[in-house]
């Protein structure tokens, strides 16, 4: 066992289930992912926008029987489910909260773990694998989530607690804003389009699958657009109280007013590191603060990828 393996139960997120015969066809329309891609064997990320391409939320979507399931920040799934409902009216499609039904785990360094549930997970992006009810999904930086029938997860934590380390879900938190994946919470429900997130460089926008709900601006800002804000990853030293909320402003000299929100925080050893979307010329300057033009000050880092656009829109 290393210092950086470990699990942790993913508390903070919850289950949205969309089954029926229509839940491809009905979800093709609503989500920036394209469903065709999706197979028993992998998985993606992926956003709902409004019709002005503002994100509603994001989430990870995955097949499971006779549909899909999508997880999301937990305070965001009632509100899309009840928004989603109305649409689904209209095809043969069902929604319901199936949370309580999984309980999903996040490990790193936790091959082996899985290996002893029979899970023998690719180390390619979005793959999956599957073994009596559980789902193991890899991510982008090689950790994986694990998710377990809830009638199995108690037997299933103990077990990776024989092998793994259990750490708070803030260290999960952590590896994700350093991974620069970001996401969508309560506080920034329609503040982002998905291009400010780097979501098209993740696989959770599809510029091939036609028409769904926001396309047009997405595909607008990807094609035609100059985007002004994009997501950065930055630290802030020394020991806080709180860790910044999602939404909170960030401030610079280089104008007189916010020049970007925090998108995801979480605390480090050596202080808090977190995903904020910036606008470029602030970016570029350097000089950003957190909450107000002499807050705390903080460090541009990098992130673990880089933007091509040539490639995005291949997907």
């Amino acid at each position: 066992m290393t210092d950086t393996a470990y699990f942790c139960v993913l508390s903070h997120e919850g289950v949205l289930a969309v089954r029926g015969p229509d839940a491809s066809k009905f979800l093709q329309g609503q989500l920036t992912c394209n469903l065709n891609y999706l197979t028993a064997e992998t998985s993606s990320l992926g956003a709902r926008c409004t019709p002005k391409g503002r994100m509603q939320s994001s989430f990870r979507i995955v097949l499971d029987g006779d549909g899909y399931l999508l997880a999301m920040a937990g305070e965001l799934l009632q509100p899309q489910q009840a928004d989603l409902s109305k649409y689904a009216a209209f095809s043969k499609s069902r929604l319901s909260d199936e949370s309580s039904q999984w309980c999903r785990f996040g490990l790193a360094g936790g091959d082996g773990s899985l290996v002893s549930l029979g899970l023998d997970l690719p180390q390619t992006a979005d793959s999956v694998a599957r073994n009596t009810g559980m789902i193991a999904i890899r991510l982008t930086d090689g950790r994986a989530e694990l998710w377990v029938p809830h009638v199995d997860a108690a037997q299933t934590r103990a077990r990776l607690a024989a092998q793994l380390h259990e750490a708070p879900v803030n260290r999960w938190q952590l590896d994700q804003v350093r991974a620069g994946i970001g996401q969508v919470f309560g506080s920034t429900r329609e503040l982002f389009i998905p291009q400010m997130i780097n979501l098209q460089a993740l696989g959770g926008v599809s510029f091939k699958k036609g028409c769904y709900t926001g396309q047009e601006i997405v595909a607008r800002m990807q094609y035609l657009g100059k985007l002004k804000r994009r997501l950065h990853h930055l630290s802030i030293e020394g020991m806080q109280d709180d860790l910044p909320a999602a939404g909170v402003e960030i401030f610079s000299p280089v104008h007189g007013s916010s020049v970007g929100e925090v998108v995801m925080a979480a605390s480090s050893a050596e202080g808090i590191e977190l995903l904020a979307v910036v606008q470029e010329d602030a970016a570029a300057d350097g000089r950003l603060y957190l909450g107000s033009p002499d807050g705390l000050p903080m460090t541009l880092l990098e992130l673990p990828y880089s933007l091509n656009p040539d490639q995005e829109i291949q997907r």
